[in-house]
């Protein structure tokens, strides 16, 4: 068989003419269309991809910490200090005598004395706190010696013996003023 070699002759319908078209709007965007069609199906690569990553970081966040954990576990509970035990309110507790200064220079306190004094009434939460003050007050002067007991005044009245009678009851009640009340 005999080979024909190929020949740069043109053709029998002339060189080929190439004529420029300038495409509309409408054209760019049909063809951005088809070439979005022609792509179906997944990405490659999309076993690495962004959003399965995102799901996988989700998964992990709803596991359960404690499950294989290596950490070891204490059978035996040891009794640790707490840190607002009695030695630490100890060291921050104020000598009697500090403490008693703190409650002479309290100024609620002392407003609230002042009221009492002029005659008004507080309520049950202000007479409370009064009171709670006051009796620290006293433990604390009873701590220092300072606590004096006031003696219970007693009124001294004549005691009379005798059984009053009907004379002496008739004449107090005819002197007794009535206006002087």
């Amino acid at each position: 068989m005999t080979r024909k070699k190929k020949a740069r002759k043109v053709g029998s319908e002339g060189p080929a003419q190439y004529s420029e078209k300038s495409l509309t709007k409408e054209d760019i965007a049909a063809l951005a269309r088809k070439r979005k069609n022609k792509r179906k199906g997944l990405k490659s690569g999309s076993r690495h991809s962004e959003g399965k990553i995102a799901q996988q970081r989700q998964a992990q966040a709803q596991r359960d910490p404690r499950l294989g954990s290596k950490k070891p576990i204490q059978l035996v509970v040891e009794a640790k200090p707490h840190p607002k035990s009695a030695e630490a309110k100890k060291a921050r507790r104020l000598s009697a005598e500090q403490e008693l200064e703190m409650l002479e220079n309290d100024a609620q306190l002392n407003v609230l004395l002042d009221r009492i004094e002029n005659g008004d009434s507080l309520g049950a939460g202000l007479q409370q706190y009064v009171d709670e003050k006051l009796d620290r007050i006293e433990v604390l002067m009873k701590q220092l010696g300072l606590f004096e007991e006031d003696e219970p005044e007693v009124e001294e009245a004549p005691k009379k013996n005798k059984r009053r009678g009907d004379d002496d009851l008739l004449a107090e009640f005819e002197n007794f003023k009535f206006d002087q009340e």
